[in-house]
This record gives C-alpha cells, structure tokens and sequence, in this order.
C-alpha cells in the first residue's frame, strides 16, 4: 500500500539532537586540524543530518495529484490533502534553508571567531528547525492514520453497505478471510476492511464499510466519509444489508429510506438483503434473505452478487461511453 513504507518522522527536538550530538564526532577528530575546518565540519555535520532527514520525509510521502481517486479522498477526508501539502512545503523550505544557513556561517569563519559563529549558526538552525516543529509533528500523526489504510486490489469488488449492527462484519467474516471486529454497539467497524474469496479461480475483493448512515453528505462524519469514499470509487456491487426486525437499534423505515439514497447516489447495482432471518421476530417477505449467524443463504446471495457483477461488467464493456450500469436490483 502506498502508505505503508512512511517513516516515523522526528520531533525537532529528536532531529536537534540527533545532529548535534552527531557533530561532535568531528570536534573529537579533529586533532591537527586547524580551529576554523574544525568548526566548519561541525557546522556541515549538523547542516546534513538535518537536511537530509527532513527531505527524506518530504519524499516519503506519495505525489497526491497522482492518487487514485479512492486513496486521495480517503486522505483528504482523514488528514487533509492541503494541510499535508502545506505541511511538506514547510518542512522542504527548512531542509533546503538550513544547508543555506550553513553555507553563509561557514564563509564567516573566515574573518570572525570559529567557534562564536559556530554557535550562532547552531542558533540559527536550531530556530528553523523549531519552527517547522508542528509540521513534523501533524506528519507523524497523519503517518499512523495513513498507514492503517487497506489496500484495495484491482478485482471484482463488492461492497458490503447498511446501518450499525445490521450484520456487515459478520458478513465479511463468514465469507471472506478477513476478520474485523465484532461487537453488538453502533460504529464498530471504524475504518474500511477488506477480505477476499474465490470462486472458479477467481478473486473477488469485499469491503466492510463503517455504518451509512441516512443524513445528507454535509452531515456525516468522518468514518461515514470512509465507507462514501469506498463506494464511489471501488465498488461494482453494493450488497446492503438490511435487518427488518430492528435489533440493529435503527427501524425499518430509515433502512428502506438509506437503500432510496443509494440507489440515487451511486451509479452501480445495488442488492439488497434481508438479516437475521434466524430470529423470531423476522418480517417481511424478501426475495434475499440471509442469516450470517447460522450461514443460512450466505453462499446463495454471494452467487447472485457474482451474476450481477458479471452482467454489469458485461455492459460497460459495450458501453461505447464508458459509463457505468445504473441497474438498481432490489428485492423486498
């Protein structure tokens, strides 16, 4: 994953002392050298453990313009896109400014006393590099939060959509290799999880989404900006899961009314499917109906989302368009 490989990126004060206490190496080799190339090689030492660090995280980072479009809103809506640009200009001026500072004090020596113009070189580095210090610590946080991001593949994909507790990482778990957390609150699933299956040697990719809830975009927050991200961008079926007997804490009425708003958001098949069929107060008749605690209708519904994403697939190839199929199955 394009973010997996970022380093932790220091404090100032962590690359202060790193270059620093590095410089002095050249103070105690120094023996038969002159007090001005002394004080200049500290100065240089100190110049490049700095700058050489603080590009290295610069280069780090991915060109965002050069994201697809699912990694860069899934950015955009955990860090920021334009406060990581921000913050990177920031600490790429201080890298390249420090080697200037460097530069200049060293010419100094020249006419001045060493090692006062060394300490005031350190002065001046140290103020840059302080400087930029919140910069590199909103890096670091941005780093763990990106890092955690799953790795979507180029396959068949299905998403698995619906309110808190309706059943989606319980789904994803009984047919995929992927184990997310299960729990009986709102908002367990705090982040995308991905697992696969095969069928007739082929791969497919499901992706547990965070709760949608049904509130217009402006409203939602930051994890059902996740799942938005997921469904817009890697999805070629939406399988939500729907659970009329309520025990997910939300009626019947807001789950049809999240089904509506799908079906007018996205330009993908949509398959809806009853939960917990299991249970005793189960309603309604449902050509699709599952329980993913027994497993009863598990395998029957993934065919059918397969079949659909076969046909679909099938269609935008002779779309001369390229537009995607806005065919909308749904069964209640």
């Amino acid at each position: 994953m394009i973010y997996e490989r970022l380093r932790t990126v220091p404090t100032a004060d962590e690359l202060l002392d790193q270059a620093f206490r590095r410089a002095l190496r050249p103070a105690k080799a120094g023996k038969g050298r002159g007090v001005v190339s002394i004080q200049r090689s500290m100065v240089q030492t100190v110049a490049d453990v700095l700058s050489v660090r603080l590009l290295k995280t610069v280069h780090d980072f991915p060109n965002f313009d050069e994201l697809s479009p699912f990694y860069y809103e899934l950015t955009e809506t955990i860090v920021g896109i334009e406060r990581l640009k921000m913050s990177l200009a920031s600490v790429q001026w201080a890298g390249n400014k420090v080697r200037s500072i460097a530069r200049d004090y060293q010419k100094k020596m020249k006419y001045g006393d060493p090692v006062h113009i060394r300490k005031q070189a350190y002065a001046r580095i140290a103020s840059i590099v302080n400087e930029v210090d919140e910069n590199l610590r909103f890096l670091n946080d941005a780093r763990g939060k990106l890092r955690k991001l799953p790795e979507i593949s180029q396959v068949p994909t299905i998403i698995v959509a619906g309110y808190p507790n309706v059943g989606k990482s319980s789904f994803v778990r009984r047919v995929t290799d992927a184990k997310p957390e299960i729990a009986t609150y709102p908002f367990t699933t705090k982040g995308i999880y991905i697992g696969h299956f095969y069928r007739d040697k082929m791969r497919y990719q499901v992706v547990d989404t965070p709760g949608l809830l049904d509130r217009p975009l402006d409203s939602r927050n930051a994890i059902e900006l996740q799942a938005i991200s997921a469904l817009k961008h890697v999805g070629d079926l939406v399988l939500l899961l729907i659970d009329p007997a309520e025990h997910c804490g939300y009626p019947l009425t807001a789950q049809l009314s999240l089904l509506r708003g799908i079906e007018q958001t996205l330009a993908i098949p949509v398959l809806a499917v009853a939960n917990k069929c299991d249970l005793a107060d189960f309603h309604g008749e449902w050509e699709y109906k599952i329980s993913t605690e027994t497993g009863y209708g598990v395998n029957d519904v993934v065919q059918r989302a397969i079949e659909i994403i076969e046909v679909s697939g099938r269609e935008r190839e002779e779309d001369l368009t390229g537009a995607r199929n806005t065919d909308v199955v749904v069964s209640a």
